[in-house]
């Protein structure tokens, strides 16, 4: 694998006004002085983590998902984040992964999060999936799937190959409980023999929440390789893929997992 760089937007965003957010993000995406592989927004960066499903979400391929086709094509990197998506007469909380070239993969959120009703507001996803990129394979996530290990699992074959080398969560976590998400961030990457990396967001959405971000990156050790505090910006991290493969091969302990199929 060769070594993967990775841009991580932690942003204040608009609430419920996707035409500000896609504004401000692109001014704050040209700002980037770094070439990267890999732009991370965070959880519905169009709109903040709304429930208002129905006046707030859009099909695939119109808006949206054009401006990070141009985006992607303009800056030469991939581009990737959550957003409202209707389909049919559903409504997904979905990650696209847009690529330069214009191809587009998605993951839906597994893990609604009941407490806030998102439930009863959106459907489930069903799959996990895998991104790839430079020979890397990645495993996407959203927020509230990050407290759920068995999801996020690891899984590796006889020979050693393993489900994904890379895990990241897009978020809207919020402040008074953002030391679960440290420590599950961190917990992630030490039990799964992969990089971890979170995207959140900051500022306060319209129902007055807070958000205090502590997006991160850490390696396979738990060491924290970056983060971004609570401010705005753009954290940089690069990711070496020779030091996991040499990790793995010193230290297996995929081999003593304990095995399993997913629901």
């Amino acid at each position: 694998m060769e070594n993967i760089r990775l841009a991580l937007v932690q942003s204040d965003l608009y609430w419920e006004d996707a035409a500000a957010n896609l504004a401000m993000l692109e001014e704050k995406l040209w700002k980037i002085e770094r070439k990267v592989d890999i732009l991370v927004l965070p959880e519905m960066f169009t709109t903040g983590f709304t429930m208002n499903a129905v006046s707030q979400g859009e099909p695939m391929n119109l808006h949206s998902t054009k401006w990070m086709k141009q985006m992607a094509a303009q800056m030469n990197t991939v581009i990737t984040g959550s957003l409202i998506i209707k389909a049919d007469t559903n409504y997904y909380n979905r990650m696209l992964w847009v690529e330069p070239g214009g191809a587009v993969a998605s993951y839906d959120k597994r893990h609604l999060f009941r407490m806030a009703d998102e439930d009863h507001h959106y459907s489930m996803g069903k799959t996990n999936t895998i991104f790839s990129i430079k020979g890397w394979k990645i495993r996407p996530q959203i927020c509230y799937d990050l407290r759920f290990p068995v999801w996020s699992r690891n899984r590796a074959t006889a020979d050693g190959i393993m489900d994904y080398d890379l895990i990241f969560y897009v978020a809207s976590w919020p402040a008074p409980r953002v030391k679960a998400w440290d420590i599950l961030l961190q917990a992630r990457a030490v039990e799964n023999l992969a990089y971890s990396v979170g995207v959140n967001r900051v500022g306060t959405d319209g129902n007055g929440v807070p958000y205090c971000g502590h997006s991160a990156a850490y390696d396979f050790k738990g060491n924290c390789l970056a983060s971004a505090g609570e401010q705005e910006g753009v954290v940089y991290v690069e990711l070496d893929g020779s030091a996991l493969s040499e990790y793995r091969k010193k230290f297996p302990a995929w081999k003593d997992a304990d095995r399993f199929s997913f629901p």
